[in-house]
Parts: structure tokens; sequence; C-alpha cells
């Protein structure tokens, strides 16, 4: 459902329908291939290894992504549920869950310079969350729209959610 590149590491983390988080070693990219033909290009399956499987949604889970700066995993999935996973070098591990959406998880987020979660659902939910305590700090409501994706301005304190109206058949 989603996949994202470490800042720093040769690694990178990917969400699927199977309940799973998992982080893939992709250093074998930069070795490359000598058969490989100018022009063409190999599959991420001749260059990757996964490093570690995350279990512990109920559901499929729709987003993964790397804390900018500690060792850290979040998750968004459709039990509801936004998780916390720290990694070590050799294994990684849930931390803890936040809970408080109705819906859907869509995406969740770490912001990039606060120790927060910023997360959206099929609730017509965003909501921030403090990292430390686990807790909703703040919930925004749109009463007609479901949010689907989340993106944080590198730079500025800005968040941009994807949303789609409800469309009511009569």
């Amino acid at each position: 459902m989603s996949a994202q590149f470490h800042p720093k590491e040769d690694l990178v983390v990917s969400a699927s329908m199977d309940q799973t988080v998992r982080v893939w070693d992709i250093s074998g990219l930069r070795k490359g291939t000598p058969n490989t033909a100018p022009g063409t290009f190999d599959t991420f399956d001749n260059f990757s290894t996964v490093k570690y499987v995350l279990e512990g949604h109920d559901r499929g889970v729709n987003y993964a992504m790397f804390h900018p700066t500690l060792p850290l995993i979040v998750s968004a999935a459709d039990d509801r549920q936004i998780k916390i996973w720290r990694m070590s070098e050799t294994k990684a591990w849930e931390v803890d869950s936040c809970r408080g959406h109705f819906n859907n998880v869509s995406a969740a987020l770490f912001h990039p310079k606060h120790e927060l979660i910023v997360s959206c659902g099929e609730d017509k939910t965003i909501r921030v969350w403090d990292l430390a305590k686990r807790t909703a700090v703040q919930t925004f409501r749109r009463e007609h729209d479901r949010f689907w994706a989340l993106a944080a301005h590198p730079e500025l304190n800005l968040f941009v959610a994807g949303r789609s109206p409800l469309i009511s058949v009569r």
C-alpha cells in the first residue's frame, strides 16, 4: 500500500494488506549488477532482503514511514490504529499504539520538527498525537470528507491532506 526510503540508511519500509509492515535492506542496490544492459532495469527483488517483518495490526496496513531522526516507524491501518515501532541493528518491535480513530486510518506521519504524529482516516478526521504520551492533542473534522493521504512540508509547519467528498446516491 505504501513504501518509503529511510532518510539516511539503505532501508525501505513498506505497508501491506497482509497486515504487516516490512523493513527491507536495499544495500544491494549500491552494488548493482554488472550484466544489466544500459537503459534496462532490474527488479527490487534482485537487490533487497527483508530485514524485519512487523506484525501487530489486525487488518491491512495502509501506510508506514520512518522517523526523520530516531529509530522509529509509524504505521496506519484498517484496524483503526496507529502503531509505533522501534528498530535496533538486530530487531524491531512494537512500542505502543494510538487509538481514537473510528474508521480505517489511511495515513500517519511523524512531524518533521516536533515530537508529534499526524494521522488521517475515513472517519472524516485529521488527528495530531503527542508522540511521547500517545494521546490525541487535536482533532480536525470535516463532516463530508474522508481523508486518504497526508504530506508534511520539510521546513514549514504545514501539512496537506488528500480528501474525497462522500457521494450520496438517491
